[in-house]
């Protein structure tokens, strides 16, 4: 499955870190928002979606582990996972239930890669992630819009701090 959309890329935990390549070509955001586009209007999902807290306030992060930073973005990734999931089971068959399919399998590569990452430095002990969640929508070019913000912001400073070992 997590090979599924990754036609040329590794999807070796290691490559993802090292690779920023490796991480552009993964990213399909860009590429179901175009498809969304094509669609039509297939903007307004059967069930809600809560999107999640992307933003980073600078101090509050710096002050977290590597491991937070992973907790964090693994329950975002899960939760969002879970939602679209729940959207997907509601839609009837066409350009939607491709979209949100598509998002899932996406979803889905990222939880693979990111709980293979391994994390040498500091404490071993899984920390308990806060549960971070901004407003529900319906709107999918929002929900993309979010889920794109979560990769190329904490995902990235999670990667940038792991990339130092490369």
């Amino acid at each position: 499955m997590v090979a599924s959309e990754l036609s040329s890329v590794q999807t070796r935990p290691i490559d993802f870190v090292c690779n920023s390549e490796a991480r552009r070509v993964m990213n399909k955001v860009k590429d179901l928002q175009e498809e969304m586009k094509d669609c039509g209007a297939v903007d307004a999902l059967p069930s809600s979606i809560q999107l999640q807290c992307v933003g980073i306030h600078k101090p509050t992060w710096e002050r977290k582990s590597v491991h937070e930073w992973r907790a964090e973005i693994l329950l975002s990734l899960g939760t969002l996972a879970q939602d679209v999931r729940s959207a997907r089971t509601l839609s009837q068959p066409g350009c939607r239930l491709n979209l949100l399919e598509r998002l899932e399998r996406s979803i889905n590569n990222y939880l693979h890669v990111v709980r293979l990452l391994h994390i040498e430095q500091g404490e071993q002990v899984v920390p308990q992630a806060e549960r971070c969640l901004g407003q529900p929508s319906k709107d999918l070019g929002l929900v993309l819009k979010n889920f794109g913000r979560l990769l190329t912001g904490k995902l990235e400073w999670l990667i940038a701090e792991m990339a130092k070992g490369c």
